[in-house]
């Protein structure tokens, strides 16, 4: 038997292997390196300048690293699954509704007849009120002791009824709003302003509240100051302040559009809330605001509209579709509105009320959201709105 085949086959053997064992050490090489850069880049996320969760810090790295459809896809099976229960609201998620601080009660007024309170909101058929729902309570009041700002409690949703959304109502005549850019959102370069409330204004705040969506993940743009982070699309969103620090909300290039007169142009999607009602579409989750697994979703929610007189509604709450937020809008009189943020983390609002000691201090508009009641005295990483006494 001639020995050469067998000695070719073994040799031919050990240089694949050697080269598998090579190749080998290669992936190797490469899956260390790809490790590397990964540690190297979530670990940037996790330390950014900016206030955020390290769960939401790892959330949004991992969707800006190639896991979007992965993060979408465990998020609509997780909460539209997730449906809220038909019990009656705990006590702990309501928000305490007394009377407001004595420093902050309306003194009567110097030189002009009150402003109304925004109309009382009526209970969604079905609900069985709970203490305080739908009663405004007084905040933050200007210098003739009118209120520029109430707040209430709401149960939205007829099918479960305990989902609570928190209200604000703020006058438009008495207040100033004011767009922050944060660390992170839009992006960019450095914006002027530090991502936080600006420190002459803190002693003025009447609220403080949260933006929109990331621009990774929406139709829409942002202006501030003369600078563009995002382009503004037609049709979009808008939420537009001017240089006295009003708001109006409508559809870029409809209803609302660039003048010399606007400082800040916040967009976000597309309208909910259009002539008073929810926008075509919302019912059956089959319009332009994310895929229809997101608008089902049940998780917190916000969302910011304009009643028929230029004030300013918030919305906001935990467990609800886009089709609840809507229609508490609606319920709120709002005649356009657009979504702000979803999930938590991303939802919150806080009113700012003197104390006994003239000091003013923040209140959760909800006690359930998951921030300090400061947020935003603080450079936060997503950009924000403030609202101070005009």
């Amino acid at each position: 038997m001639d020995p050469q085949p067998a000695r070719r086959r073994r040799a031919t053997r050990r240089v694949m292997t050697r080269r598998g064992r090579a190749a080998r050490r290669a992936v190797l090489a490469l899956l260390a390196v790809a490790v590397a850069v990964a540690g190297v880049s979530y670990g940037q996320a996790l330390t950014a300048p900016g206030d955020a969760s390290w769960t939401v810090r790892t959330v949004e790295w991992v969707r800006d690293n190639g896991g979007a459809g992965l993060v979408d896809a465990i998020e609509n099976w997780w909460y539209t699954r997730s449906a809220p229960t038909n019990a009656s609201p705990s006590r702990s998620d309501l928000p305490v509704l007394g009377a407001p601080p004595a420093a902050a009660r309306p003194a009567a007024p110097t030189h002009r007849t009150a402003a109304p309170a925004p109309t009382p909101m009526a209970i969604p058929p079905g609900i069985t009120a709970v203490p305080g729902e739908g009663r405004w309570v007084p905040g933050r009041v200007d210098k003739n002791g009118v209120p520029a700002l109430y707040t209430t409690f709401v149960q939205p949703d007829p099918a479960h009824a305990s989902v609570v959304a928190g209200v604000a109502w703020i006058r438009a005549s008495d207040t100033a709003v004011h767009l922050v850019p944060g660390t992170a959102q839009p992006g960019g370069p450095s914006w002027p302003g530090d991502a936080r409330v600006a420190p002459r204004d803190v002693p003025g705040l009447v609220a403080t509240f949260n933006s929109g969506w990331r621009f990774q993940d929406l139709l829409g743009g942002f202006y501030e100051g003369g600078r563009y982070s995002h382009a503004l699309e037609q049709g979009a969103g808008s939420v537009v302040i001017d240089r006295a620090g009003h708001v109006s909300i409508g559809a870029w290039g409809r209803d609302v559009s660039m003048s010399q007169d606007v400082v800040a142009v916040r967009q976000n999607l597309h309208l909910i809330v259009t002539a008073g009602k929810p926008a075509p579409g919302i019912a059956n989750a089959s319009g332009p605001w994310g895929v229809p697994g997101n608008q089902r979703q049940f998780t917190w929610r916000s969302g910011l509209g304009v009643d028929a007189h230029g004030n300013l509604i918030y919305v906001a709450g935990d467990h609800m579709t886009l089709r609840v937020l809507t229609n508490a809008l609606v319920a709120a009189r709002a005649v356009r509105a657009v979504e702000l943020d979803m999930h938590a983390g991303m939802v919150f609002f806080a009113r700012w009320v003197p104390g006994r000691t003239g000091a003013i201090a923040p209140e959760k508009l909800l006690p359930a959201m998951p921030s300090r009641a400061d947020r935003f005295l603080r450079p936060d990483q997503r950009d924000f709105f403030y609202v101070t006494l005009g």
